[in-house]
């Protein structure tokens, strides 16, 4: 019966006569130390990502919890001023809060598990490696040698490290708007007045005379002045202010849709040919597709968990935090959050109705809603203002 580190010499020794080198124990010796080395030298990155990682993750850990922790603060803060029937309101918020906070510790503290379980498997297999390359000098140092470097191979694991982000944005949002928003259907006053740039329209887009309601038409183009800020190709339009600091909230009007996107564009972005929709290239949108599909566009699209059609969609910009939030405006739900750690430029609204079918699908248009609060900018009876 031939040992197996006996038989692992023959076959490497094979491999060597077959490229003219006279294998020898003493080659065969130093093949299996530098091995052996280069197992230790990967066994050793891999416990600095391990570490890397359990570090990272501990981070996360004490920010999700001082997260959460200044959450329910804020829900508290805004839900004790309100009437006792806003109750199940604050106690369904904080269910939802505690769900997500759980979820997350969850799978962080899984990971924590894991990584722990993996280091300890690296900082065995290094212990191995260095107690057998102390033993290079004995005459039995070959011995067992072939199983110990495969059992080292198990122990060498990946550091990659993915995690979902705490949603905080689902709570950071115009929170105090959404509570108003469920007592009343109709608050006053209007945020600012919100109008489109018909300098910025595709020729083929048809605006209201306030410049509030944008249609595809789709008859012949209409004979417009061309523009460099004009939009040749995509059926698109751009709102007439730019937003370069301050918190903004208005809504967009998208029912009996079948297809739309909205959102903001950096006022730079390329208006001409046709343009890839996407953070990369200045537009931060979410769209309307295939008749009853919502995603976001980013870079591939994300498709977004919508429960019912859409009628009406919430924007809400923060600029200075680089924050853009998408609602769906009836309920105040949360669809989607843009976010960046400074925004690149002005920021413009950004509208595209799609194009009509000659079915007559999709052919309702765009509108902002003017109806909707500021509450954003007004300091309201319960003392809280949202920043």
């Amino acid at each position: 019966m031939i040992v197996p580190s006996l038989l692992h010499f023959l076959e490497w020794a094979e491999t060597e006569e077959s490229m003219h080198i006279y294998p020898t124990p003493s080659n065969y010796k130093k093949h299996m130390r530098r091995e052996m080395k280069e197992q230790l030298a990967t066994l050793q990155d891999s416990e600095k990502g391990h570490t890397e990682a359990l570090q990272l993750l501990q981070r996360q850990l004490t920010e999700t919890k001082s997260s959460a922790k200044g959450l329910r603060a804020t829900i508290g803060e805004v839900f004790e001023r309100l009437q006792r029937f806003l109750r199940e309101r604050q106690k369904s918020m904080l269910e939802e809060l505690e769900t997500d906070t759980a979820r997350t510790l969850s799978d962080i503290e899984h990971k924590i598990q894991r990584f722990s379980q993996q280091l300890r498997d690296v900082k065995e297999g290094i212990g191995i490696l260095q107690e057998r390359l102390n033993e290079t000098g004995r005459h039995d140092f070959l011995e067992g040698v072939a199983l110990t470097s495969e059992r080292i191979k198990g122990k060498i694991h990946e550091t990659n490290l993915t995690y979902e982000d705490f949603p905080t944005s689902k709570y950071m949002g115009p929170l105090q708007y959404t509570i108003w928003k469920s007592l009343f259907q109709d608050i006053s006053p209007v945020p600012a007045a919100l109008t489109l740039d018909p300098i910025t329209a595709h020729q083929r887009l048809i605006l209201s005379d306030d410049c509030t309601i944008v249609a595809y038409g789709n008859l012949h183009p209409q004979p417009l002045q061309d523009s460099p800020r004009r939009f040749d190709v995509e059926v698109s339009v751009l709102g007439a202010e730019g937003f370069g600091s301050g918190v903004h909230y208005w809504e967009v009007m998208v029912s009996e849709k079948t297809q739309w996107m909205i959102g903001v564009a950096n006022e730079t972005v390329s208006r001409k040919g046709s343009i890839q929709i996407q953070p990369s290239r200045g537009f931060y949108c979410i769209v309307m597709h295939d008749g009853n599909q919502y995603s976001a566009c980013t870079e591939p699209w994300t498709r977004l968990n919508v429960k019912s059609k859409l009628e009406k969609v919430g924007v809400y910009l923060d600029y200075p935090k680089g924050l853009l939030v998408f609602y769906n405006a009836d309920d105040m739900s949360w669809l989607y959050t843009y976010r960046e750690k400074t925004f690149p430029a002005k920021l413009c609204p950004y509208f595209s109705p799609g194009q009509s079918h000659a079915n007559g699908k999709n052919v309702q248009p765009l509108r902002i809603n003017t109806h909707a609060s500021a509450l954003l900018n007004l300091s309201c009876t319960c003392g809280y203002v949202f920043t």
